[in-house]
């Protein structure tokens, strides 16, 4: 057995390989109730968490050890075919929530990968050691997406260090309730769409020069930007611009044979709701008890969309698309 070494305590694991049929990644608790989903490798839907959650808060940004239950990153199920070998692929927020469990997928196909991430290191390493376990090389970029100049040293180091760059997926992003419009304040409003929009643009237009034909660029927006949210004002209107650009940059660079999508997922159990400073911990408890599968995805549920975006074998096809990733029919 290979001892998986991080900040918090992670389980122990046989190392994987895409030909084997049998994967049993879990062998110990660590906690939130993962043993008994996860060991002997099985997984069902009617054993993923639902609400009410633990009525709970995160600081800042929101620590991912510190989520009860443990979202689930590592998907057990999934059986890789190699789909990305050779590819390199630079993923912000990739140390949490789906951004983790992406960045694993991808290294379980074969690329190599960076991940951006904004202040917490300990999941960053944890991301790290995840991804490395798969036999992948990672890279971590500690700051802030909204600068400019930081999506341009991530880029041009992420070529320098791992020798291309294939695939770019802007998934960073803030969240904030508030219960009326007059509550937005101007920098809010300023600091959601930088971190969501003018982040995504900075990445790709810093990516662009090194993508060729074939390169996939996957952003992640939300249900948020398909049907609007009373009390997610700015955020809707982030994600709405998410899935606006989209569209526009993937006709811009179609002929370059550049796909450009974006997923857009329903509620996702992340550190994202409960750092939500707008959102009360009983909120944060019933994160996905509306959606038809009355219960919020796992990250391992959503990060298989963007394998398959990512994969020109799946998707060589299809740009300028939004995938919906809701849980049902909503609205």
């Amino acid at each position: 057995m290979k001892t998986t070494p991080a900040p918090e305590p992670t389980p122990q694991r046989k190392p994987s390989s895409p030909d084997s049929e049998e994967q049993q990644p879990w062998t110990e608790d660590i906690g939130g109730g993962l043993r008994e989903a996860y060991e002997g490798g099985e997984w069902a839907p009617d054993a993923a968490p639902v609400p009410p959650f633990p009525a709970q808060k995160l600081e800042g940004t929101g620590e991912e050890s510190e989520l009860e239950p443990r979202p689930r990153y590592y998907g057990p199920r999934y059986r890789a075919a190699r789909k990305l070998a050779g590819k390199v692929a630079l993923i912000t927020g990739g140390d949490s929530g789906i951004g983790r469990a992406v960045a694993v997928l991808y290294a379980r196909e074969g690329a190599n990968v960076a991940i951006v991430y904004l202040s917490h290191d300990d999941d960053a390493e944890q991301t790290r050691q995840a991804v490395e376990d798969e036999g992948a090389q990672c890279l971590l970029f500690r700051g802030d997406v909204g600068d400019p100049a930081l999506c341009l040293r991530a880029v041009e180091e992420t070529v320098k260090e791992l020798g291309r760059l294939d695939i770019v997926v802007s998934n960073a992003a803030l969240q904030r309730r508030v219960h009326s419009p007059e509550d937005l304040s101007v920098e809010q409003i300023e600091r959601t769409l930088r971190t969501d929009v003018l982040a995504y643009i900075f990445m790709t237009k810093a990516a662009l020069p090194h993508l060729k034909t074939g390169a996939a660029i996957i952003a992640t927006g939300s249900e948020t930007g398909l049907h609007g949210d009373a009390e997610l004002l700015d955020d809707a209107a982030a994600k709405g611009a998410i899935h606006a650009y989209t569209r526009s940059l993937a006709s811009a660079l179609v002929e370059r044979g550049i796909r450009v999508n974006c997923v857009a997922p329903g509620p996702v159990w992340t550190p994202l709701h409960a750092a939500d400073a707008g959102a009360s911990p009983e909120q944060v408890s019933r994160v996905g008890g509306d959606t038809p599968m009355h219960r919020p995805a796992q990250p391992e549920e959503i990060a298989p969309a963007y394998v398959f975006l990512a994969s020109d074998a799946d998707s060589g096809f299809i740009t300028g698309q939004i995938l919906p990733a809701l849980g049902g029919a909503v609205g």
